[in-house]
């Protein structure tokens, strides 16, 4: 990634094409623009960029007005490519130079939703596992099959460039890139304010199957998670768990998997690194379940 000076903000270009989301444009102002400036004031410098600076039609009717080109690209340290509605509509050979020139620089390259499809066009994700949105997942894997489409997953990081399923998941995504950048409690403190979950893990599911589940007093599932949220401090077993839910430990598993996209294991330990960090006690998993010990009480999971 592009260095920076320890005073210097990281500089946050933001694509703006024809038709792009205004929602996910939106949420990447929302955390990295000037709404947060007295949480993180100095610590971004966000700029909207399109490919000809002027006034751009955003998705829904909406005219966007921006003075920043592309060749802002390539003096940033994060570049966020949204979603555009014409999947069709091959980007530019100038947008695809720009986005190759931005990465050879040092720049983090992060794609939302059908963004993909430009980082793709541009030859940044082959041989790279790589998320979009999971109704377009099938067509960018036939239009670029360099390139490893996994369709689940909420964000992937591959270090240099990551991609977002997009929509709600854009948030998890732009989240993660707080956390990587200025740590688990500024990441906390950002998600109180837009009032969001703090953490998603990236590999959670996109969508699950079950609905909303039913009130806690009246579903053993949410009885157990709330039961877990309250001894985070000792070890916890998948047994515990099922037991609290009044289930076998198997039905437990499939129910826990099918209600919330991700497997016990993975929630406990996202849940528990948020409660370290709240603690005082720096991220991480809880000493009792977190050791080699521990993990083997979770080997069904």
């Amino acid at each position: 990634m592009r260095e920076r000076r320890a005073e210097a903000p990281y500089r946050v270009a933001v694509l703006v094409t024809d038709e792009t989301s205004a929602f996910e444009v939106g949420m990447a102002t929302a955390v990295f623009g000037p709404y947060l400036g007295d949480l993180i004031p100095g610590r971004y410098e966000l700029r909207l960029c399109a490919e000809r600076p002027t006034s751009v039609p955003l998705a829904g009717g909406a005219v966007l007005t921006t003075r920043y080109g592309l060749r802002q690209l390539r003096t940033a340290h994060t570049v966020i490519v949204p979603s555009s509605a014409d999947l069709d509509a091959p980007p530019s050979d100038a947008l695809i130079e720009e986005l190759r020139a931005a990465h050879r620089a040092g720049a983090r390259v992060v794609s939302t939703c059908t963004g993909a499809y430009k980082l793709a066009a541009a030859g940044l994700l082959d041989g790279r596992r790589a998320t979009t949105h999971w109704r377009w997942a099938g067509l960018l894997r036939t239009r670029h099959p360099l390139v490893e489409v996994d369709p689940n997953p909420l964000y992937v990081d591959e270090g240099d460039v990551l991609t977002g399923a997009g929509s709600a998941a854009s948030l998890d995504l732009f989240l993660h890139l707080v956390r990587k950048d200025f740590g688990t409690e500024l990441a906390n403190t950002v998600a109180r304010r837009l009032v969001i979950q703090p953490h998603r893990d990236g590999d959670q599911a996109q969508y699950i199957e079950a609905s909303v589940a039913a009130p806690p007093e009246d579903d053993g599932l949410a009885r157990s998670m709330a039961w877990a949220l309250k001894n985070l401090g000792g070890p916890i077993t998948v047994g515990t768990l099922a037991r609290e839910a009044r289930m076998s430990e198997r039905s437990y598993l499939r129910h826990f998997a099918r209600s919330q996209g991700i497997s016990p294991i993975r929630w406990l330990i996202s849940q528990s690194g948020v409660h370290r960090e709240v603690a005082g006690r720096g991220p991480g998993v809880n000493d009792d379940w977190g050791t080699r010990a521990g993990r083997r009480q979770m080997t069904l999971v």
